[in-house]
């Protein structure tokens, strides 16, 4: 039983909810993290190049993903995965941001993430 999340700091030009249920913060988990994410409309998170997978399902709203081959919209009711080791920017565009679900196999860490240096 997991009876709460943590909330945990995000990266990002604005301030962004992350509640993390598993992983490496909340249930000292290192093969996954799920965490339930919510973001304001023109957040933007500096460019990454994880060493993990990462799923993510729009619950409301729009996350617009940036990669080396363009840009894709997922809108709510859908989901994506980038593969570990590719180059990616999360973004939320639209005025009412995004709620979403994050996956990351192995879970989430600073250590990992490999964010782009300003």
């Amino acid at each position: 039983m997991i009876p709460s999340p943590t909330v945990v700091q995000a990266a990002g030009n604005k301030p962004k909810l992350i509640r993390e249920y598993v992983g490496r913060v909340n249930s000292d988990t290192a093969g996954l993290s799920l965490a339930h994410m919510q973001s304001p409309g023109g957040w933007i998170e500096p460019g990454q190049t994880p060493e993990f997978d990462e799923y993510t399902l729009v619950l409301k709203g729009l996350v617009r993903l940036v990669s080396r081959s363009g840009s894709l919209d997922v809108s709510a009711g859908q989901a994506v995965l980038v593969p570990a080791g590719e180059w990616v920017q999360y973004t939320t565009p639209e005025s009412d941001g995004a709620e979403y679900i994050s996956v990351c196999l192995p879970a989430f860490s600073p250590d990992l993430v490999h964010r782009d240096q300003d």
